[in-house]
């Protein structure tokens, strides 16, 4: 973090932000929704071991692998839930482009190297027209990345995250309202 710009700093909180609205957010309300509280502490203890030991080292290289792609099946829905949720976000903010940001994520999701990242943050990406993810540089080796929304601004700033944290609550209102809708509805035939 210490060789990144402002520039980058600005996108990798974005994409953070994209990420983390899917795996902290979406996932764990879908899992409860679907399967109560044990649905909801299982995809919470899967996705902490994935967080501790999903990334390869030599001394955890198996775990590590069954870890992260069980991370990636729990998170398969969610993730492209998440991606939904800011292209409808992106037609209720002004300026958000919700024509992009669904084409986007179609087009760029799987460049990204993550199975499930790149839907919420192609999302993203296109609806703020900037470009997110692609090359970067880990332990001093550069790592190959595709872009989402490669065309979009690489001039990424402050107020580009406002905007994205905008985008975001926004998709959080919607995902109250859908749980406030469901649970009339619950209640409305019981």
């Amino acid at each position: 973090p210490e060789s990144l710009d402002e520039r980058a700093i600005s996108r990798a909180a974005i994409e953070s932000l994209a990420e983390n609205f899917s795996d902290g957010t979406v996932a764990p309300i879908f899992w409860f929704a679907a399967l109560g509280l044990p649905g909801l502490c299982a995809y919470k203890a899967i996705n902490t071991l994935d967080s501790m030991i999903g990334h390869r080292n030599e001394r955890y290289e198996y775990f590590g692998k069954a870890a992260a792609r069980i991370d990636d099946a729990v998170n398969y829905i969610p993730a492209r839930l998440t991606g939904f949720l800011i292209v409808i976000a992106a037609c209720l903010v002004r300026g958000a482009n919700e024509k992009n940001a669904f084409k986007a994520m179609f087009r760029d999701a799987s460049r990204h190297r993550s199975f499930n990242a790149g839907w919420p943050e192609a999302a993203m990406a296109s609806a703020l027209d900037i470009a997110l993810a692609g090359p970067r540089i880990y332990d001093g080796v550069e790592v190959p990345d595709g872009w989402m929304n490669e065309n979009g601004a690489r001039e990424i700033g402050p107020e580009h995250i406002l905007r994205a944290l905008l985008l975001y609550r926004v998709a959080g209102g919607l995902i109250m309202a859908l749980l406030l809708g469901l649970t009339f509805v619950i209640y409305s035939f019981s």
